[in-house]
């Protein structure tokens, strides 16, 4: 198992090489890159060395998935996803649970997470998948929409309705009455394996069943999302180094009017620009992870204002690139083309900046009083 930052990017750096724009334009991650990233613990490296994860802290965990972000938000959103996954099972499961799960997505198989509905995305109380008891089995029934990592996964976290409460289901990708359905062109990070979902009287054995299930939704949903917000900020730090990097770079380098582009000063002020989101939401992100290795009670507000700060920095910096850049970074699959379609998406995803206003507006009134 690798151990270093260094030997973990040096993992990265091979499998990935300068295959994100082919992979881009393809909608597709290669399965054996996937499967060797997998065995060695790196798309959820954060797991505990008990269950074969390499037991990073958030902070170190959250610098990595940075670099693989600056790479590739394909990839990156696969291991926010396989993370989500490997931390619900940690928060929720039992001990044989955490054993046998956590231990075969350390081992090579995928995982994704299953929230969004046709008709339900932040509004918890319109959820329709069904849970319920049959004898010594559970039934699982509905529908989830762009379930991140799906096309790809062997193993689906469910959460859905279980009487007046919630539960989340393992539900093996291949179970009799389980269909996947890939997003077709989407947007942004095209090579994540966007799917929906649909489960028809799928039948599971009780330990299928997190923690046994009965638990509150909003509890489940924020169990998960917090992973899920703290991992798409580091990864919008990413996004946000590589724009930086390519649009510096051409600045520099590019001429008009006899001089480089950055020492034009419109120019010059979309570098600055983009520098500061850049350290923002670096900082909001160490903050947060910082909390999260410290247990602190203000982990929740940290981790939804590094979400929403980076998330936003992103968008923002990454058109800042796309108009450094012009005709040279416009063709589709080019670093800041990718950026610039993969940071909006970010926006939406894990809590929309909108949710994350709203709490963050709520949490300042609270603390006012």
């Amino acid at each position: 198992m690798p151990e270093s930052r260094a030997e973990l990017r040096a993992i990265v750096d091979a499998l990935v090489g300068d295959c994100a724009a082919s992979w881009d334009l393809a909608g597709q991650l290669p399965n054996d890159v996937l499967r060797k990233l997998g065995s060695n613990g790196l798309l959820c490296a954060e797991v505990p060395k008990e269950y074969g994860g390499l037991g990073l802290g958030s902070q170190d965990g959250g610098a990595f998935t940075a670099y693989v972000g600056s790479l590739c938000s394909s990839l990156r959103s696969v291991m926010t996803s396989q993370g989500m996954v490997a931390w619900t099972i940690q928060r929720m499961g039992t001990q044989q649970q955490r054993y046998e799960y956590l231990r075969r997505l350390t081992g090579g198989e995928l995982a994704s997470v299953a929230f969004s509905e046709p008709e339900a995305g932040s509004d918890l109380s319109t959820m329709e998948t069904e849970i319920r008891w049959d004898g010594d089995e559970v039934v699982l029934d509905g529908k989830k929409v762009w379930t991140t990592a799906a096309l790809y996964a062997d193993l689906i976290v469910v959460v859905g309705v279980q009487g007046q409460a919630g539960a989340a289901v393992i539900v093996p990708a291949g179970a009799a009455g389980v269909t996947v359905e890939r997003v077709a062109n989407p947007s942004g990070c095209r090579a994540a394996g966007h799917a929906n979902l649909r489960f028809e009287s799928v039948r599971l054995p009780a330990d299928a069943v997190l923690g046994g299930g009965g638990q509150p939704l909003s509890w489940l949903f924020t169990t998960a999302l917090a992973y899920g917000r703290i991992s798409v900020a580091w990864g919008c730090v990413g996004i946000l180094r590589a724009c930086l990097s390519a649009a510096a770079t051409h600045a520099a380098t590019r001429r008009q009017f006899g001089k480089p582009l950055a020492e034009h000063q419109l120019i010059a002020h979309h570098l600055a620009e983009l520098y500061t989101a850049e350290q923002v939401a670096t900082r909001a992100c160490e903050h947060a992870s910082r909390c999260w290795d410290a247990g602190s009670p203000e982990l929740v507000v940290a981790t939804v204002l590094a979400k929403y700060v980076s998330a936003r920095g992103a968008a923002r910096g990454a058109a800042a690139a796309a108009q450094i850049m012009g005709s040279a970074g416009a063709q589709d699959g080019h670093v800041v083309a990718r950026a610039y379609r993969d940071a909006k998406l970010m926006e939406i995803i894990e809590g929309s900046n909108e949710i994350c206003q709203l709490i963050l507006a709520q949490h300042a009134v609270t603390t006012a009083r």
